[in-house]
């Protein structure tokens, strides 16, 4: 017959393991905000990676407006139509995040634009991007971006 001590010690190796369901929530909660940041952070990288369509598409139209000027002796504020009459850029872009407007010169005689403002506009989800919610470009090659001008040509 077993003695109290070897009862005792049989019983403590048969005891239960576990995780208790405190630990469990802990475990939880930490996880929960580790995946909080992480979808933030996500978010900002994918927004600043759609900016990329809006500042690639602004460089193509001033080439674009470059090569019009050389051949026509004006710029040209058809963003859409295809070439000789226009740029060729789709606007919104494909992907829908940005659609874009040229502005001539409002000074310039005889529908002669001696320059323009190209200007992208965030549409769809990017309008997210509240720091860069307008992208522009002039024929000086001046970039400039609103409401916040740092970063956003990057």
């Amino acid at each position: 017959m077993p003695t109290r001590a070897q009862v005792a010690a049989g019983l403590r190796q048969h005891r239960m393991r576990g995780v208790t369901l405190i630990e469990l929530m802990v475990v939880l909660a930490i996880v929960a905000i580790l995946a909080s940041l992480a979808v933030a952070s996500y978010r900002r990288y994918v927004l600043r990676a759609n900016r990329t369509d809006a500042t690639s598409a602004l460089l193509r139209i001033q080439v674009g407006e470059e090569k019009y000027f050389l051949q026509n002796n004006t710029y040209t504020t058809d963003v859409t139509d295809q070439p000789p009459t226009g740029l060729g850029v789709a606007s919104p872009t494909p992907s829908g995040f940005y659609k874009f407007l040229i502005t001539g010169d409002p000074n310039s005689t005889n529908n002669i634009a001696t320059s323009f403002l190209a200007t992208a506009t965030a549409q769809s989800t990017q309008t997210q991007d509240t720091s860069c919610v307008t992208l522009t470009i002039t024929d000086q090659g001046l970039r400039n971006s609103a409401p916040s001008t740092t970063d956003c040509w990057r």
